[in-house]
C-alpha cells in the first residue's frame, strides 16, 4: 500500500479546523488534490508492474516515503531532524544501486505464459504455502494474539500482499499486450487473475486497516514494508525467475541496495516526530516534572545519602 498523500492530511486538517464533523472535508480543494494524487499514483504503480520486474518497482515504493517526508515539512511545518534526512538519503543511494543492477524484464507473449510460470511447481509451493500460513494465522492466532501482536495482522498483510503483486502484474501485462496486440480478455485466465485480484485487495485492505486501528502507525508502517517488499521479491523471483540470467555480484548490490532503503526506512519512521514542536514540548514537561521530582526528594540525587 502507498503512503497517504501529505495533500490529503492536509486538506483534513482544514477541514477539521473548520467544521465539528460530517464530510465538510469534501469542500477542501486541497483533500481533493491529495486524494486524485493519490488515485495518478496508484495508476502509475499499476502500470509500472506491466513493464518492469517487480523486483524492481516494489523496493522503490520507499521514495515516496521521501516525497511524502518533504511535502509535510513544507505543507505540514514539520520538522525534517538531521536523522530523518540521513533516512532520505539512505533511500535514495539503495533505490540508485537497485535500479542501476536491476534485472530485466521477462518478456511475455500472452497472459497464457503467465498462467504457466504461475502453475509450475515452484510457484505452486508458494502460494499453498502462502495461504496455508493466512489461514493459519486468521482461524487460529488473530482471536488470540491478534490486539497485541503487530505481527500477525502484518503478516497477514504481507502474505497476501505478495501473491496480489503477481496478480496486479498479470492483469497489467494483459491490458498491455490488449492495447499493443491482440485481446487477451478472451481468455478466462485474464478473468481468474483479475478476480482473484480483488479478492486479495479486500483482505489485504481489511487486515492492514484492523492493523493500523490497533497499533500505531509508527510501528506498523516500517514492519509492513520490510514484511511485504521481502516477501514481493521472493515471490517474484519464484514465478519469474528474475535472478536466473544475473550474476552473484548483481544479486548481492540488489540486496545490499535493498537493505540500506530498509534502513533509511526504519530511520525515517523512528525519528519521525523527533523534530516535532510537540516532543520537544514533551521532552520539557519530562524534564520539568524530573526537576520538581528531584526538589521534592533531595536524597534521590544523593542515593547514598
Amino acid at each position: 500500500m502507498e503512503e497517504i498523500s501529505s495533500d490529503n492530511v492536509h486538506g483534513l486538517i482544514l477541514a477539521l479546523a473548520s467544521s465539528s464533523g460530517g464530510h465538510s472535508y469534501l469542500m477542501e480543494p486541497m483533500w481533493w488534490a491529495g486524494m486524485i494524487s493519490m488515485i495518478l499514483g496508484e495508476i502509475a504503480n499499476f502500470a509500472a508492474y506491466a513493464f518492469a520486474p517487480a523486483i524492481l518497482v516494489t523496493p522503490l515504493g520507499a521514495l515516496s516515503i521521501i516525497v511524502s517526508a518533504v511535502l509535510a515539512h513544507y505543507f505540514l511545518d514539520e520538522r525534517m531532524h538531521i536523522f530523518g534526512v540521513v533516512g532520505c538519503v539512505l533511500c535514495l543511494v539503495g533505490s540508485t544501486m537497485i535500479v542501476l543492477h536491476a534485472p530485466h524484464e521477462t518478456q511475455v507473449s500472452s497472459v497464457k505464459q503467465v498462467w504457466l510460470f504461475t502453475t509450475e511447481p515452484g510457484f505452486m509451493v508458494y502460494a499453498i504455502t502462502v495461504l496455508v500460513l493466512v489461514g493459519v494465522l486468521i482461524y487460529r492466532y488473530v482471536p488470540l494474539y491478534g490486539q497485541t501482536h503487530v505481527i500477525v495482522y502484518v503478516g497477514i498483510c504481507s502474505l497476501m500482499g505478495s501473491l496480489t503483486v503477481m496478480c496486479v502484474k498479470a492483469v497489467g501485462i494483459a491490458i498491455k499486450l490488449s492495447f499493443s496486440e491482440s485481446n487477451q480478455f478472451k481468455y478466462f485466465q485474464t478473468w481468474f487473475f483479475t478476480m482473484l485480484l480483488l479478492g486479495f485487495c479486500l483482505m489485504q485492505l481489511n487486515y492492514l486497516n484492523k492493523a493500523l486501528d490497533t497499533f500505531n502507525t509508527n510501528v506498523v508502517s516500517p514492519i509492513y514494508y520490510v514484511m511485504f517488499t521481502s516477501l514481493t521479491i521472493v515471490a517474484s523471483v519464484i514465478m519469474f525467475k528474475d535472478w536466473d540470467d544475473q550474476s552473484a555480484a548483481q544479486i548481492a548490490t540488489e540486496l545490499c541496495g535493498f537493505i540500506t532503503i530498509l534502513c533509511g526506512t526504519f530511520l525515517l519512521h523512528k525519528t519521525k516526530d523527533m523534530g516535532s514542536p510537540a516532543a520537544g514540548s514533551r521532552a520539557s514537561t519530562n524534564s520539568l516534572d524530573g526537576n520538581a521530582n528531584a526538589s521534592a526528594n533531595p536524597n534521590s540525587r544523593h542515593p547514598e545519602l
